[in-house]
This record gives structure tokens, sequence and C-alpha cells, in this order.
């Protein structure tokens, strides 16, 4: 078994102790490195190849959400969980649009970071469905009254198998559940994944999840 390389970025010390306490012990994750700020990330990733990268949104001097958007910008990005103390926050909405994989909170059960770091090293972010649309209500009104406008004209581009996965992604189905919803091959939800993430110029299904609820794709599908 290959162990999940993982890197941790937090300003604080002590959690950056608790967090290699935390996960260093599975025989699956090995840490690879920490950070004290999001400035000293671009070079650790470069040295250390982290899978996953466990990150503080707010640290002093360049902050999580940066330091993600810089990461994201790469071609052999590695996946980033963001960690933060709020479930409802504009940074993290603003990290997960950056392409961030998801996020878990600083006082989140051991046993869920661990999984979380899994999850996104397997490919599947950490975003419930509930959580999106705590998030998306938190930021009505602060993307300005443009954004479902640029969301409905970008998914005009997909064709209507492609829009009926958008929608299911955004729902927050795996993807066995959306080959057994829409009636289709597991491969053939994975080729259409990768279709939409390519002709949207995303990074990952939360951005696919995100840009279904902008659009307005996910209230069309809750109407009788």
């Amino acid at each position: 078994m290959t162990a999940i390389r993982l890197l941790l970025v937090d300003d604080d010390p002590l959690v950056r102790a608790g967090l290699s306490l935390m996960l260093g012990g599975a025989e699956d994750i090995e840490i690879v490195g920490e950070a004290a700020d999001g400035g000293e990330v671009g070079a650790l990733v470069d040295r250390t190849r982290p899978d996953v990268v466990l990150m503080d949104i707010r640290m002093p001097t360049v902050d999580g959400l940066t330091a993600t958007e810089s990461l994201r910008r790469r071609d052999d990005a590695p996946q980033v969980v963001v960690l933060t103390t709020f479930h409802a926050d504009e940074q993290v909405l603003r990290a997960l649009r950056a392409g961030a994989a998801g996020f878990v909170l600083k006082d989140t059960p051991p046993a869920e970071i661990l999984a979380a770091v899994r999850r996104v090293a397997a490919g599947d972010p950490v975003l419930s469905p509930a959580v999106t649309r705590q998030l998306m209500a938190h930021a009505a009104g602060t993307g300005g009254s443009t954004r479902p406008a640029r969301a409905r004209a970008r998914v005009a581009d997909l064709n209507d198998r492609e829009r009926e996965v958008a929608v299911a992604v955004g729902r927050g189905l795996a993807n066995a559940e959306i080959a057994a919803e829409l009636h289709m091959s597991v491969a053939t939800v994975k080729a259409h994944v990768s279709r939409i993430l390519a002709k949207l110029d995303l990074n990952n299904r939360v951005q696919i999840a995100l840009l279904a609820h902008d659009a307005g794709l996910l209230e069309e599908t809750d109407t009788p």
C-alpha cells in the first residue's frame, strides 16, 4: 500500500503538532512536511511532492486562500483540504471556488479528518450537499447579481446528459449513485465528469457542485 503524502500548513505550532500526532500514526499517511505560512507552501510542495495539503485558511503573511489559488494553478497540483473554525465563511467558499477539494473544521474528530484526507486523495470531495447549500446561502448577495447569469452562460455549453450529471454531482451523489440513477455505467459517469471539468475549465467535483448551485440547476430539480 502506497502511503498518502500529506503536507500540514498552519501558523499555530500546537495545531500542527496535534495534527501530526493524530494523522501521522495512520499506516497509510506519511507527513512529508509542515509549513507555518502560505508563503512557504510552493517551495515545500516542490521538495516534498504531497498528494494532499491540509491548509489553514487564516495565516498572518500569506493566507490559505492565496496559497490554494497558487497551488491549483499548477499542472501537478496536490489536492487541498481547507482547515477552518467556521462552517459558513466567505473565505471557505472562495477557497472552494479556487479549487480546494473541501474543508474540515479544526474541532473535527481526528477520525473524520483522517477520513477526509483519504477521500480527497482518492479523488472524492469533502463537502456534503447540506454544507454546500449553507455556504451558498451565507454568500448570497456577496458575489453580486452577475454570478448566476455567468454560471448559467457557462453551463449552457453542456449537453443534456452532461447537465444531468452536473446536477447529480451538485446533489452530492457519488459516481455509483449517479450511474444507478441515470442508468449508465460508472465508467461512463466518470467520463462525463471528466468532460464537464474540461469543458468548463474546473478543477474538481466541488467546483461542479458550486457552479450548479450558482446556475440554479438544483432549484430546478427541486421544483415539483
